[in-house]
């Protein structure tokens, strides 16, 4: 239902629309438009987190009504709204949402004239394919898997538009951590995992850990100083999962450990997480086919090009790691305590 507008009348402002905006990222970077904008829209499926409520649309990307009602008198447009995690019982889902969700988004926006348009890629896709020695371009049937298939092909649609004349800046989030996270979304998830008990194998992999509140911040530096066309790594520290493990135990005060897990056993893990957990007992899998392919592609990532265009500025990610732990903690103890029935 959208909100009255009151407070975006009295600022005398277009409003900024962010899609899937009540997501972890989404969430914090509409806290970080709304300090810097004061006024912004949010269209989401879901419904705002705790805390203050922007003016929202509670609608799907894939909805045109919907889509238009979201562009009305905006000017500039965060295109956040996807399926981000790595899994689903409908692979079909991805393609749907994450790749023709960007074309329709697209289409409308620039039927309405939107001037400025970021678009949130993901790291995920980002890997050197080689054959026969030779590093090739990339395709999108050289992706892990359906998830990153629908993103590769998203950013291309975003790439096409840009050409086509509508300024869309890419910006590729590696992989973020920190508070707040209400969806627990699949870094998250393995945090929390690591924080309770330090496992004794892991993949022997690398993460880029951004803190992200750093990519809120490096999204909206995207709309105001990136490129069109170009795209932008919103990166941290490259770090091995056997460091992250000691790292987050180090934090819940525990030595850790850890050592390396063999490919072919991680791969048949998530085979028999997927059909067990996805097809049995009909949940989200704890470890997908797919996040193990994108594990053993993974590479140090560089965010020098964002630095220097965009002015982007990392902090150090121990601060977020400490509080994501911290907001982990804070979530346990609120769910332990009792209700009390007036």
């Amino acid at each position: 239902m959208l909100q009255p507008r009151a407070r975006m009348a009295l600022a005398g402002r277009r409003p900024i629309l962010v899609t899937g905006g009540n997501g972890f990222i989404g969430q914090h970077l509409v806290a970080a438009l709304r300090r810097r904008h004061g006024v912004v829209r949010v269209l989401d499926l879901q419904p705002p987190p705790p805390g203050p409520v922007p003016e929202f649309i509670q609608g799907t990307i894939l909805d045109p009504h919907d889509v238009r009602r979201a562009l009305d008198g905006v000017d500039t447009v965060y295109h956040l709204a996807a399926i981000s995690h790595l899994w689903t019982a409908n692979p079909a889902d991805f393609e749907r949402v994450n790749q023709h969700g960007t074309e329709l988004m697209l289409a409308a926006a620039r039927e309405r004239g939107v001037r400025n348009i970021v678009h949130c890629s993901t790291e995920a896709i980002l890997f050197p394919y080689r054959r026969g020695g030779t590093t090739m371009p990339q395709r999108a049937e050289d992706m892990p898997g359906p998830y990153t298939r629908s993103k590769f092909m998203a950013e291309q649609i975003a790439r096409e538009a840009a050409a086509d004349g509508l300024r869309v800046v890419i910006a590729n989030p590696t992989v973020p951590i920190g508070p707040g996270d209400h969806n627990f979304t699949e870094p998250t998830r393995m945090l929390d995992l690591f924080a309770r008990k330090s496992p004794p194998m892991v993949l022997d992999s690398m993460l880029n850990l951004v803190d992200v509140r750093d990519v809120a911040a490096g999204l909206i530096l995207a709309g105001e100083r990136g490129r069109a066309g170009e795209r932008y790594i919103l990166g941290g520290e490259n770090v091995s999962v056997r460091e992250l493990v000691r790292r987050v135990g180090s934090l819940c005060g525990r030595s850790a450990n850890v050592h390396a897990l063999p490919a072919s056993l991680a791969l048949a893990i998530g085979a028999a997480s997927e059909w067990f957990e996805g097809q049995v007992i009909q949940r989200t899998p704890r470890v997908s086919i797919e996040a193990v392919r994108i594990a053993l592609r993974s590479i140090p990532l560089d965010t020098r090009k964002a630095e220097t265009e965009l002015g982007y500025l990392p902090r150090p990610i121990d601060d977020a790691l400490t509080d994501a732990i911290a907001w982990l903690t804070r979530r346990d103890a609120d769910a332990a305590q009792p209700r009390v029935s007036a």
